[in-house]
């Protein structure tokens, strides 16, 4: 490997080439998000958790922010994957998990503390297996429209649904049965269950339809900031809701791509079994012969 020289210019550009500003800016948008993370766990221990459920959804927001806006401006790079998975793990693995202890899994002590540490874990592992698995040559064309396991903001928000339904009024259901449906999120983020993505949605928008999806999305927003906890909670439920629907449309998916191997597999197979059978054709006669070429 060549030394670096200070005076060799070539070198000196080499070594020194500014990042483009593209590249920052989404970088300044997950950290960002890491700050609304750590802010959700300052929250919560001081006792504030409707705040700290808003940092976590707004973490959320800016993690699907931060992806399109590299995308939209080229400005992906390995730094920033690197920094969205660290980011993710902090804002859907750990801070979920201690704005449920400290909410009410503390109740249980120890065993609190574990369904806590379990859900945090499984955000990472989650967030370990997707990152392995990108570059994998074997997975299915169709296969890329779905997420393997729920994906960590999903988990996220989800494993927080004890917490809205208690701000609308709901009386609190025993830490035990808190702890369950703790664990079973984290099931659900670390298993192979098969969960629609929504990468198929086509963004672009027709222009005679810009105007109204601009404003559902700010009628959204708007009943976001009016109701928070009923709309967060209904978000919730149709998630849960949807996964069967995504598990059987995966399957659907994949018989009709195995149908399709197997007709393309026996397609190959018929050209090889018509020559096998023509060695044994008897041979042409000679007025056959006598044919133009183009008939033969």
């Amino acid at each position: 490997m060549t030394p670096f020289d200070p005076q060799n210019p070539q070198m000196r550009r080499r070594r020194f080439r500014p990042i483009p500003v593209r590249m920052l800016v989404p970088n300044f948008i997950t950290l960002l998000a890491i700050c609304a993370g750590l802010t959700a766990i300052r929250l919560s221990t001081e006792g504030r958790m409707d705040l700290a459920v808003y940092a976590i959804v707004f973490a959320a927001v800016l993690d699907g922010v931060d992806g399109r806006v590299a995308r939209m401006i080229k400005g992906q790079s390995k730094f920033g994957a690197e920094l969205d998975s660290l980011a993710d793990f902090v804002n859907f693995g750990v801070a979920p998990g201690l704005i449920l202890y400290f909410w009410q899994l503390h109740e249980l002590n120890n065993g609190g503390w574990i369904a806590a540490m379990v859900f945090a874990i499984s955000g990472g592992l989650r967030l370990a297996r997707f990152n392995a698995s990108i570059d994998d040559p074997d997975k299915s064309a169709f296969a890329a429209n779905y997420f393997t396991g729920v994906p960590a903001p999903g988990g996220a928000i989800l494993a927080l649904l004890p917490v809205y339904l208690a701000f609308l009024g709901i009386p609190r259901a025993p830490a035990v049965l808190t702890a369950a449906y703790t664990l079973l999120i984290a099931f659900l983020m670390v298993s192979r269950l098969p969960v629609f993505s929504g990468k198929s949605v086509k963004m672009r928008v027709p222009p005679e339809m810009v105007l109204p999806v601009f404003v559902s999305v700010v009628f959204f927003i708007a009943l976001l900031i009016g109701y928070p906890w009923y709309i967060l909670s209904i978000c919730s439920v149709l998630y849960l809701i949807s996964l069967p629907l995504g598990w059987k449309s995966y399957r659907d998916q994949e018989r009709l791509a195995a149908s399709a191997a197997a007709t393309t597999t026996a397609g190959a197979a018929a050209p090889t079994t018509t020559t096998a059978a023509s060695a044994f054709a008897p041979a042409p006669s000679d007025t056959e012969d006598e044919r133009p070429t183009r008939l033969n």
